[in-house]
C-alpha cells in the first residue's frame, strides 16, 4: 500500500512542528481520529499512511499494534466516555504548575 501523490502534497504543506504534533496526537489515547481529521484534514487511512512515512518501521509497527489493541480509544463512537482537556492535578486554573521544582 503506497501513498498517493495527493496525500504527499498535503503532507508537504505541514510544517515540521505540525508533523511532530500529529505524531504526538497519534500516540495519545485521548486524541481520536475524528479530532485529527477536524484539525488537519487527514482521514483515518490518510493518517495511518502519514504515520508510516514519519515513523521508523519498528515504531510504526508498535503504534499500529497499540492503536489496534486500544482502538476503542481512537474512535469517538466506540468510546464509553468523553474527555475534556487534560489537566495535571498540580496545575492551577491559570495554567501554572504548583509545587514543581
Amino acid at each position: 500500500m503506497g501513498i498517493s501523490v495527493k496525500l504527499k502534497d498535503k503532507i508537504k504543506l505541514f510544517s515540521q512542528s505540525e508533523k511532530d504534533r500529529l505524531v504526538r496526537m497519534g500516540w495519545e489515547d485521548r486524541t481520536t481520529f475524528d479530532a485529527i481529521e477536524e484539525q488537519f484534514g487527514l482521514t483515518q487511512n490518510d493518517f495511518i499512511r502519514f504515520m508510516r512515512t514519519e515513523l521508523p518501521r519498528k515504531d510504526y509497527d508498535r503504534w499500529r499494534k497499540r492503536a489496534n489493541q486500544q482502538g476503542h480509544l481512537k474512535h469517538l463512537e466506540k468510546r464509553g466516555f468523553t474527555t475534556t482537556r487534560f489537566k495535571c492535578s498540580r496545575q492551577s486554573g491559570d495554567g501554572i504548575t504548583k509545587g514543581w521544582k
